[in-house]
Parts: C-alpha cells; structure tokens; sequence
C-alpha cells in the first residue's frame, strides 16, 4: 500500500468523520514539511485496564482455545478484522487495519511491570521478586508512569525522558497522572479544542481579567530573598509566558471560522470531532503541525481515555470505547502522513494491566497483568507482533495461578514496562547510559531493545 492508497483509507469513513475536512492538510506550507531533526512520542494511556485478550485475537489454531475460554466473551471469528494470517483485530478497530498493512501498526505482546524477569516456576518455587501490588489499579497506573517497581515513585519516565531530551515539559491533553513530572519539571496541562487557556492554579478565566493577568506576571518576575518563593515565581513566570505563546493555538475549534484559525496546514479544517479521545489527538495535531511557534525538537506528549475497568458488560462498553480509539488514531496518523511527519512520530498505548482470559460471571472480565499495547508510526517496525504471544491455558506456563483455584489467566509478562519505555526512549535519542539512569530496573534485563521501533 503506498501512501496514497493509506491516505485514501485513513482519510474515508470513520477517519474522516473524526478529524473532518483534513483534505486541507494536503495543502501543506513548505515550513510543516518534514524536519528529520524532529522527534514526538504520544503516550495513550488506556485508563482501567483494556482487555488486550479481545484487542488482538489469534485466528489460525488456537482460535478454539480462545473461543473455549473467553465463553461469553469470545469475539465471532468471522468479525474479526484480518492483521496477517494468525492474527484479527477487533471489529472496532478496524481503521486501524491500512496502518497494519503498510507497516506503521505493530503489536508489543505481552507487556507488564516486573522487577526481574519472571515465569511461573519463580512462582510455585515462591523465589519471584514481585512489583508492589498486583492488581491495583492506582498502583499499577503509578508502575507504567514511573517507569519503576515500587508505587512510591515521585517521578514519571515521561517527565524524566523530557528533561533528559531539552527544555520542554511534558504535555498532557488528558488525565497523565504521574507520567510526566520529572524531578524539577512538572506536566503541563493543556485544554481541548475550543476551551480558554488556564495554567493550573490561575482560574479558567484568567485571560479575561487582563490587571490580573499583569499583577500575576509583574509577581512572579519580581525576585524575592526566600528561595522557595523565587523558585515558584520562575515556574509561574514560565507558565504564564508559555500560556501566552501556545492560547491562539489551542483555542481553535473546527467550528472557528477560517479567519480565526492559525495559518498553516489545519487553516481551513471544519467540521466536528465526535470524541474526547479524537479531540486530544487533534491538539496535538496542532501543535506538531506548529512546532516552529511550540519551539524544541524533542516532545512527549500525553493523551487518556477512561472506561477500561470491564467487569461487567463487556463486549458492548470495550467495543464503544475502541470505535472511538481506532478512528481517532487512524486520523491522527492520517495527519502526521499528511504533514510529513510520519516517520518522526511514535504513538504508543499503557494501560493498567490487562483482564483475567477467563470472564467473570458478569459479562465482563476482572485484573490481570500482562498486556498487549499498540504502537503506530513511520519508524515502526510494524506488520508484526513483538514477543511471545501468551500461551491460552488456564494453569499453563503464562498463567500466574499456581493453585487450580487460582487459574484465570492473569499472563505473567514476558517483556517490562522497563524494556517498553527503553526502546522508546533509545528511539527519541537518549543513550545506552541515559536509558540505565531512566530506568534503574532495567539493568536486570539482558534484552534492553525490543526493536519494535
């Protein structure tokens, strides 16, 4: 599939619908074209726990072993969307398909926190080292976002990475949690499209109050004899400032008239996003098509969608939230095809943990571990699954039961949250030994590059 065949995929039905009229991104000014020294890596946080077991399905053999399991759960063969001959997507994550074919979807299999690796004889033999609290949700969030095996950790990895790349913060369209505070640098939250600009802490109405706006900034500018207080009044001092560069960017809405958007490749874009997952990735959209006013060549971005949490009813709520995914992400990589951009963008999902492979008798499936994740980009190494599928056995070599009552496919990972981040981070330009200080966990991997980018 060559890149006009992808676009004419991406950019028909549902894609369209998302991003609507990014038809005017073909008419790209020669400053958005593709700068090779550039580089962004989207985080998708899957907030509750997504049941990988239903995103990616084997479809050769083994099908009748999923099928035996899942019971009520098990997606018809027949609906699941073909990724090459021993895998199918999730009917609602169709869109995602073209991006499969042409190389710039891959799978990471199998993914989860772990201090060391482990398999499940390290369990019956009662020597595993494991992550603080399995199965928590706000624990298991803190692990992805720390990039560490205990829950205390002050940091996120994305907070860390960015301050290891150059000056810029983290960004974050949603809910980031810990992932983006780094240890003298904290996130900074940016609003959707169409909504006022605040700075945490300064009121969602500050701009319209412009005295206020110019005691706040004479305030924070004016230096102090106690340390603490000038250190907040830079932070302030630089949010304020940084408020004021990115406001005309972030408040355009598709419903704005042309005159009221930025010049450049979404000038003249209409139409209506119709999720809040397709607005986040439409901001930064934005703000990758206007990096030259963003400033800086290294950015972490950080976009959330809530609802993973299926322990009941879950085939209707997991498939309503993936028709809102995989549209927003095909029209997001639409976008960074359309400006150039593909192959200095890596977009990659976390979520808690995966489900129990074995359903609850509400529907719906309840905590696991490991988890498959999705990676898209131009640098993906894409068409492929990275890592061993989990073998579909309740009790066999991938199951953390070790007792019969305890077997319901909670998947031991067979690659880190450690190993994930590191071959991300390796990706944005961080050395061997800047990826050991990152993650201090990781020196007890041999493997440190996953090499799905």
């Amino acid at each position: 599939m060559n890149r006009r065949d992808l676009l004419k995929a991406l950019m028909g039905g549902s894609a369209l619908g998302t991003f609507g009229g990014l038809q005017a991104l073909m008419s790209i000014p020669a400053h958005a074209a593709g700068d090779p020294s550039y580089k962004a890596l989207v985080c998708v946080q899957l907030f509750g726990g997504n049941d990988s077991a239903n995103m990616i399905v084997p479809t050769d053999s083994r099908y009748s072993a999923y099928q035996s399991v899942r019971g009520v759960l098990a997606l018809p063969k027949a609906s699941l969307v073909p990724i090459g001959a021993q895998y199918g997507l999730h009917p609602a994550l169709a869109a995602l398909e073209p991006l499969w074919s042409r190389g710039d979807l891959g799978v990471v299999s199998n993914v989860g926190p772990l201090v060391r690796p482990t398999t499940r004889a390290d369990l019956v033999s009662k020597t595993a080292r494991l992550p603080d609290n399995l199965f928590s949700h706000s624990d298991q969030q803190n692990l992805w976002q720390s990039g560490g095996s205990s829950v205390l950790g002050r940091t996120g990895w994305g907070g860390r990475l960015a301050e290891a790349l150059g000056p810029d913060p983290v960004f974050a369209f949603g809910n980031s949690g810990r992932l983006g505070i780094g240890s003298a640098r904290s996130t900074l939250a940016l609003p959707g499209p169409g909504s006022d600009f605040a700075p945490t802490g300064l009121g969602s109405n500050w701009g319209g109050h412009p005295a206020r706006k110019a005691m706040l900034q004479t305030l924070a500018s004016t230096p102090r004899s106690n340390k603490l207080m000038n250190a907040f009044a830079g932070i302030q001092n630089t949010a304020l400032s940084r408020s004021a560069s990115l406001a005309p960017l972030l408040k355009v809405s598709p419903s704005n008239t042309p005159s009221e958007i930025l010049n450049g490749p979404f000038q003249n874009l209409s139409g209506a996003l119709d999720s809040d997952i397709a607005r986040q990735l439409y901001q930064v959209a934005k703000m990758i098509a206007n990096r030259q006013s963003v400033g800086g060549n290294r950015q972490v971005f950080v976009v959330a969608q809530d609802g993973y949490d299926t322990h009941e009813n879950q085939l209707t709520r997991q498939g309503d939230l993936f028709a809102e995914l995989g549209p927003a992400l095909a029209a997001f990589q639409a976008a960074m095809v359309l400006l150039g951009m593909e192959d200095s963008v890596t977009t990659a999902t976390l979520s808690d943990f995966g489900r129990t492979f074995k359903p609850n008798s509400s529907g719906g499936a309840d905590h696991g571990w490991g988890n498959h994740q999705l990676v898209m980009g131009g640098a993906v190494q894409g068409g492929k699954l990275h890592g061993s599928f989990p073998e579909l056995a309740l009790g066999g070599p991938d199951d953390f039961g070790v007792n019969s009552w305890e077997y319901q496919g909670r998947w031991i990972p067979t690659q880190s949250v450690d190993q994930y981040i590191a071959t991300l981070a390796r990706w944005m330009g961080l050395s061997d030994a800047q990826v050991l200080s990152l993650l201090p966990n990781l020196g007890n991997f041999t493997v440190r590059n996953l090499g799905f980018v």
